[in-house]
């Protein structure tokens, strides 16, 4: 069995963002606004360290536009 820490990306699905912009208040490492206010990624990878963060940041979205998958 590994013992290797197991690595998330995230979706962001562009149609369904409002702009709230919620998600980038609570995790600005990952999630981006671009002039429109809407949530964009510089990388879909999620660091290990910043794994609590980038959930608490999907959860906060009203649209429910963000979440993490498991990369297989």
């Amino acid at each position: 069995m590994s013992s290797e820490k197991v690595q998330f990306k995230v979706v962001a699905d562009r149609s369904r963002c409002c702009g709230y912009g919620l998600c980038a208040s609570v995790c600005p490492s990952i999630y981006k606004l671009d002039a429109d206010g809407l949530v964009y990624l510089d990388s879909d990878l999620v660091p290990v360290e910043l794994e609590e963060e980038a959930r608490e940041g999907a959860a906060a979205c009203p649209a429910e536009a963000i979440w993490l998958e498991e990369i297989k």
